[in-house]
């Protein structure tokens, strides 16, 4: 056989056919082509060629169907196209930042009116479980920072009080000063132009115009004439001005030198010293020498400059004068010591002598009758003014107003002189009431910012001060009444919190010891019955009846007889033991209340019957935690008129 013959290659003059790569097949899904391109041009081969026959085989291949398979089994289906936009709108929100969380208003939470249940209801509506949360948070954050922000605000509200009150005292002391010089210049234009009047040519208007001058008032000028000796005091007596300061009425009555002071054991000379009496104080000032440079004097004896320095100042009506040389033999060792000229002064416990220069009486005698007289007016006036002082306090302690207003308005209406004048002895030191106004606002601090255990020492020490002022009743009224009307308002604020904290025991100790402190156990006692009370009752309330006995009267007696003990339990740690049985009856009350609730539950059951056998052990297994606290309230159950002594026990008329 011809081996050339059997080829696959065309003759030369043929045309070869062209091998077209595998075309894919396409998807009946697929989209059209697009519009205005034509689809390229494909040679088919013919069927008959024998060449295109052998291609044919060459790229085609036949498999057998396997077994068990049905082939008209439908087509797969497409993947649905639904989740996958889902997917990619969460990613698209996600990316995007999600939902604007819910931010606190601050300026619509401080409008006194806001309606706080529609408010919250419309801001919360469409929020998540987070979002409130959240917002929760940021409340208590603004709660917290309002808190700090409003004690910021009492201590600087607190330094700036106490800046302006130096600062009005300070004016106080200047305008008493210029009140001073402007009636000094008063008086000295006022003579100046009686002196030009004299000396003018025109009789009618200078006869109008010293009558005018005469008719001014005597007192306004009588006034500036004892401020001028008071300054002239100040400028000549060192420290003068600290024992006596500028107040309306205070004046010089008489000033007297050449005094020795005395020592009480040995009569030997101490210090010369100047006495100056006021229509109200004693002021004794002694000569001190004055510091010379040694390089001024230049060998030369010059005679030492002496200053006046207030050693003593006492009240009058504090000190007693009496005089030596009254009621005395004379005698040669009388006469060489000087005591015909000599006064002791008697304060508290201290006893002080003076003795005059002079052999003679007169400096002595005129210092006497004078004290003797001054004190006598100023007893007089003293006397008046508290008459005067009582009729007021009498007035405003029977009007119908509160009484932390009477107590406020009696502490305003107390004199400058008297918050000045009035001493007291604090702790060994000499205090004045402008001290206890220094206090009391300390007080008002202390309750402002709730520092209570503070405020309740500072009660307790004020009030110490006051019992200790027996022989002073004015300055013991104002103290009592400023101290009584703060802890009054203290008693308040610490009974609203024992009502709100009534549960917890520690708290409730704490309270109850203040308010004990403060005077008003009692109070304590009532508010904190009372306040257990309203919770026994809301609880019970909560116990409804709905068909099943015996679960009902478990409900009820576990509210009742827990209730009753840990109200018991608290207040036997709280309070003190004579008062106990306060409690006992307040238990006692309750438990009426439980065996009228039992009554009518058990109305329609008869004593024989089980049901009524189980509630009662139900009932008495619920009182026997009683006795966990000392009480025991079994044999005080009632069933209307049956008195069940046990729970096997058959029940009695």
């Amino acid at each position: 056989m011809d081996v050339k013959g059997l080829t696959l290659r065309s003759k030369a003059s043929r045309r070869r056919p062209k091998i077209s790569a595998p075309q894919p097949i396409t998807n009946h899904n697929s989209a059209a082509p697009a519009a205005g391109r034509a689809p390229e041009a494909r040679h088919q081969p013919q069927p008959s060629d024998a060449t295109s026959d052998l291609v044919k085989r060459r790229y085609s291949a036949k498999f057998n169907t396997l077994p068990g398979i049905i082939s008209e089994a439908p087509p797969v289906p497409s993947l649905p196209s639904a989740p996958i936009d889902h997917f990619a709108s969460d990613k698209e929100a996600t990316s995007g930042g999600g939902a604007q969380p819910i931010r606190v208003d601050a300026n619509a939470l401080r409008n006194p009116n806001l309606p706080i249940e529609s408010y919250v209801t419309g801001l919360l509506e469409h929020a998540s479980e987070q979002d409130i949360r959240d917002y929760q948070s940021d409340l208590r954050k603004l709660k917290s920072k309002t808190s700090s922000d409003l004690q910021q605000s009492v201590y600087q509200n607190r330094t700036q009080f106490i800046k302006i009150s130096k600062e009005a005292e300070k004016l106080r002391e200047e305008m008493s000063t210029l009140r001073g010089l402007m009636s000094e210049l008063t008086t000295t234009l006022g003579q100046a132009n009686t002196t030009n009047g004299a000396n003018g040519s025109q009789p009618g208007f200078d006869d109008a115009l010293s009558r005018r001058h005469a008719h001014r008032s005597s007192i306004a000028n009588l006034e500036s004439m004892w401020n001028i000796q008071l300054q002239q005091l100040w400028k000549n007596v060192e420290r003068s001005q600290k024992y006596l300061p500028a107040i309306p009425g205070r004046h010089i009555v008489m000033e007297s030198s050449q005094w020795v002071e005395l020592d009480s054991a040995t009569w030997k000379p101490r210090r010369p010293v100047h006495i100056v009496l006021l229509n109200d104080h004693l002021l004794i000032a002694a000569k001190k020498r004055k510091r010379v440079d040694p390089n001024t004097a230049n060998g030369k004896s010059v005679s030492v400059p002496t200053k006046l320095v207030a050693e003593e100042c006492w009240p009058l009506q504090d000190i007693d004068l009496i005089d030596l040389g009254s009621g005395l033999n004379s005698g040669e060792d009388m006469d060489e010591r000087g005591v015909p000229n000599a006064v002791n002064i008697r304060y508290g416990q201290s006893s002080f002598t003076y003795r005059h220069d002079q052999r003679n009486n007169k400096a002595k005698n005129d210092l006497v009758m004078t004290f003797r007289k001054t004190l006598e007016e100023l007893r007089k006036s003293l006397k008046s003014e508290a008459e005067v002082a009582a009729k007021s306090r009498e007035a405003l302690m029977n009007n119908n107003q509160p009484a932390s207003r009477r107590h406020s308005e009696f502490l305003d209406t107390m004199d400058p002189r008297d918050k000045l004048e009035v001493l007291i002895d604090v702790d060994g030191k000499q205090q004045n009431m402008r001290w206890v106004e220094g206090q009391l606002d300390e007080l008002d601090i202390d309750i402002a910012i709730q520092v209570f255990e503070t405020a309740v020492s500072r009660v307790e020490k004020l009030r110490k001060i006051a019992k200790g002022l027996k022989g002073n009743q004015t300055a013991q009224d104002a103290i009592n009444s400023g101290v009584d009307s703060r802890a009054n308002k203290l008693a308040e604020i610490l009974l609203r919190a024992l009502v709100d904290t009534n549960s917890f025991m520690n708290v409730t100790k704490t309270n109850v010891a203040w308010l004990t402190r403060l005077g008003y156990d009692g109070r304590a006692r009532e508010a904190y019955l009372n306040a257990r009370s309203q919770i026994i009752t809301k609880r019970a309330r909560h116990c409804v009846f709905e068909g099943d006995l015996l679960l009902y009267i478990f409900q009820i007696s576990f509210v009742y007889f827990t209730m009753i003990r840990n109200t018991i339990a608290i207040y036997q740690q709280c309070f003190p033991s004579p008062m106990s049985s306060a409690s006992i009856k307040w238990g006692k009350d309750h438990l009426d209340d439980f065996n009228a609730t039992l009554s009518r539950q058990l109305s329609s059951v008869e004593p024989s019957n089980p049901v009524w056998e189980k509630c009662m052990e139900i009932v008495y297994q619920h009182a026997s935690s009683l006795s966990e606290v000392g009480v025991d309230f079994k044999d005080m159950i009632r069933v209307e008129g049956l008195v069940v002594k046990s729970p096997n026990s058959t029940p009695t008329e």
